[in-house]
C-alpha cells in the first residue's frame, strides 16, 4: 500500500508500506520510531491509503482512503499487529528489522512503533 502522511505544511509524503488487518475493521503497520512517517504522524495523525506496487507506485484509477492513526508501542494491539505481520510476510519481517537496525547504527536505540487505525 502507498501510505501518505503529511508534513506540517500540509504536503503529503507517500511511502510504500506493508499493511495487515486488525480487529474492528482497522489496519496496522510496523515502522521504526526513527522513521519520517512517525515524525509526520506526530504532527498530524491523518493519512491516506492507496493500493500500490512494491515500489509505492499508485495503481491508476484507485481512490484514496483517508483515516487517522493511533501510535502503539506495546499491548494487545501491538502484539496482534506484529504476529499478523509475521504470519503474512514471514522472514521478510526480521530481515527488514535488521536492515533498519543497520541503517540507524550510531543514532541510538529505536523501538518499533505500530500505527494502527
Amino acid at each position: 500500500m502507498s501510505v501518505a502522511t503529511f508534513r506540517k505544511s500540509g504536503v503529503a509524503v507517500a511511502t510504500a508500506t506493508w499493511i495487515v488487518p486488525v480487529d474492528g475493521g482497522r489496519d496496522g503497520l510496523l515502522t521504526s520510531s526513527a522513521s519520517g512517517k512517525i515524525k509526520r504522524l506526530g504532527n498530524t495523525p491523518r493519512l491516506t491509503l492507496r493500493p500500490s506496487d512494491v515500489r509505492g507506485r499508485v495503481i491508476a484509477g484507485t481512490t484514496p482512503v483517508t483515516g487517522t492513526v493511533e501510535l502503539v508501542t506495546s499491548g494487545a494491539d501491538f502484539e496482534a499487529i506484529t504476529s499478523t505481520m509475521r504470519a503474512k510476510y514471514g522472514l521478510m519481517v526480521p530481515t527488514m528489522r535488521l536492515v533498519d537496525s543497520v541503517r540507524h547504527l550510531g543514532k541510538g536505540p529505536f523501538p518499533m512503533r505500530t500505527p494502527a487505525w
